[in-house]
């Protein structure tokens, strides 16, 4: 899991300030209100060290001399500052409520954005519920860390710093007598964030891979229940279950253990002033409203600093999902290729149309061992212009893979591909994947209409005419139009509410729609029947008639539809020719097509 390695390569140097820092520019925009909720809580804060000072003009004033009016006068103070308090509290949540929110939504939609553009390669990489954790566990993270411990850390500073003061101010004695815990908490607390992190890093990482399990078991429900293996997907599910809270609870551990030791440091100091303080007053060196002052603004004190745990805990977690966001903004993107303007074809005339070219093109996984041979290993071919050429190989001889290559899903290790004469790496994506239209084996459609999976295979705006077409040439009209509401109808995560021939037809209309200059179609008719088969390959000639098309194929009938035929065996290409030429001169090419090879596919 890519997030068991990057725990394993932890390094002790690492800083989570330095780490937090790396959300600045996400934080700039919103600095104003950011930088004004903490002035106002740092003001609300202090405010509650003015009321020992009340205390002490009440106990030295009103309450020795019997006043009962000043004693109320008194009381009102510590009203008004009260809620005083309140209110400010109160306006600092209000300040950074929508701008954090805003934060988060802005992160979220780059990181969104960042998915669509990594490579194919990445996507294999990763698994989905270690991504789906980083959109949105991870951010809600760092929201509520901006929110509370980033302002909160620097208000209790400066809140304990201020009721330091003031106490040394009071008695610097006593004052001393207080500040003795300072050193060994300092070095608690520094221990306690190196072990936090980690332990943090863990149980971050592990919510991703319970995330993989749980998105696994939902969308492949149909198999858990065909296969009666809902228990065993639960025993997956409740040992990650089980890991997940053995690290939550040493989390907790570690956050009781030095909250306890925050606790009980400070109050053993609290308690031994307390006794000096009682001795000065008895022995008249100290006055009783002092006392009371003094202990009021240590008691006042105890919050800001027993939160200095939590706040360090939440921080660790924030660095944390910061490390995880920015581990996916980190990663290459796809490259875009040249400008428009140098990426143009030549100019009319000058080089006619040649088709698709493999020059040469080897191909070998980004993770693969060094050992290992590529899956593509020279390959060498020729589509021509306005040709279509049929793909055939066993299982394994890499079909997909090459046809992969062809919009750049994949990047080739060596060789070159041409469109009409014209390098596609020197092509701009947007451009390539405008002229290259692909239909899967395994179609996936997407949560929305009809009409709007199907008309995701168009850059531009289609309109109703050129969804008709394209439905009609798949052989998806009559279904479509019996469905609830037409093409408004909505299929449905993933397309599960059609048979797999419907999905298929549907992902064949969306490669058809845009009349592409260039298809590529992997084995697009595996899952319908032989007499909608027949009727979807009538219509589909008179597409292929328009565009140059490379199919893969695994059966006799799809590869009629070819012009020509091209073997993949091993990684290479291996014959070239007409399907009866093909036949009569390669036993390997006659094997495949009798079906005496389906049990390898």
């Amino acid at each position: 899991m890519p997030g068991e390695d990057v725990v394993a390569k932890e390094s002790p140097d690492r800083s989570a300030v330095r780490t937090l820092l790396r959300l600045w520019p996400y934080v700039r925009p919103v600095r104003g209100r950011l930088v004004t909720a903490a002035v106002v809580a740092i003001v609300a804060s202090c405010l509650s060290l003015v009321i020992p000072l009340v205390l002490k003009w009440m106990v030295d004033g009103p309450v020795a001399a019997g006043d009962p009016g000043g004693v109320w006068l008194g009381a009102l103070y510590l009203l008004l500052l009260g809620i005083a308090e309140a209110v400010l509290f109160g306006f600092r949540r209000w300040l950074v409520a929508r701008p954090l929110a805003g934060v988060e939504a802005r992160m979220r939609a780059d990181l969104f954005a960042r998915l669509q553009r990594l490579p194919i390669a990445f996507h294999d990489r990763w698994a989905s519920g270690q991504l789906l954790s980083r959109g949105t566990t991870d951010l809600m993270l760092l929201r509520m860390f901006l929110a509370f411990p980033l302002t909160f850390l620097l208000v209790n500073g400066v809140t304990i710093l201020a009721g330091f003061v003031l106490l040394l101010g009071q008695d610097w004695t006593l004052g001393l007598v207080l500040l003795t815990p300072v050193v060994p908490l300092v070095i608690l607390c520094s221990l306690f964030e190196t072990k936090y992190s980690v332990v943090a890093r863990r149980a971050q990482d592990q919510v991703g891979d319970l995330t993989t399990v749980v998105e696994e078991s939902v969308l492949g429900i149909r198999i858990v229940k065909g296969f009666g293996r809902h228990r065993s997907q639960a025993l997956a599910f409740r040992e990650l279950a089980e890991r997940l809270r053995g690290t939550e609870l040493v989390k907790a551990r570690l956050l009781a253990g030095i909250w306890a030791l925050i606790t009980v440091l400070p109050e053993l100091a609290i308690g031994a002033a307390l006794v000096l303080g009682t001795v000065q007053v008895a022995d008249g060196e100290l006055s009783a409203g002092t006392l009371v002052a003094f202990l009021s603004t240590a008691l006042a004190l105890r919050w800001p600093v027993e939160s200095i745990g939590f706040l360090l805990a939440l921080s660790q977690e924030a660095a944390t999902a910061t490390e995880r966001y920015f581990e996916v903004m980190d990663e290459a993107e796809e490259r875009p290729g040249p400008r428009p303007e140098s990426s143009r074809p030549h100019a009319a005339g000058a080089t006619p149309p040649d088709g698709v070219r493999f020059e040469n093109v080897t191909f070998r996984y980004p993770d693969a061992p060094d050992d290992t041979p590529p899956v593509l290993d020279g390959v060498d071919l020729h589509i021509r212009s306005g040709e279509t050429l049929a793909l055939v190989g066993g299982t394994g001889s890499g079909k997909t893979t090459l046809t992969a290559l062809v919009p750049r899903l994949h990047e080739a290790t060596a060789g070159r591909i041409l469109l009409d004469g014209e390098d596609i790496t020197r092509m701009e994506r947007e451009r390539l994947r405008a002229l290259v239209s692909v239909a899967f084996e395994e179609p996936t459609l997407f949560s929305a209409s009809v009409g709007e999976n199907v008309l995701m295979g168009t850059g531009a705006e289609a309109g109703e005419p050129e969804l008709r077409r394209a439905l009609g040439v798949a052989q998806a009209e009559r279904f479509v139009t019996a469905l609830p509401e037409g093409t408004a109808t909505q299929v449905g995560e993933q397309g599960l509410s059609l048979s797999g021939g419907q999905r298929q037809r549907l992902a064949l209309a969306r490669a058809v729609v845009g009349r592409p200059r260039f298809l590529v179609l992997d084995d697009p008719l595996s899952a319908l029947d032989v007499h909608t088969e027949a009727l979807v390959e009538a219509a589909l000639r008179e597409v292929l008639r328009e565009t140059t098309a490379l199919v893969v194929a695994h059966r006799p009938s799809t590869v009629m539809l070819a012009d020509r035929v091209a073997l993949l065996s091993e990684g290479r290409i291996t014959a070239v020719g007409t399907h009866d030429e093909l036949l009569r001169n390669n036993a390997e090419y006659a094997w495949l097509m009798s079906g005496e090879g389906d049990e390898e596919r």
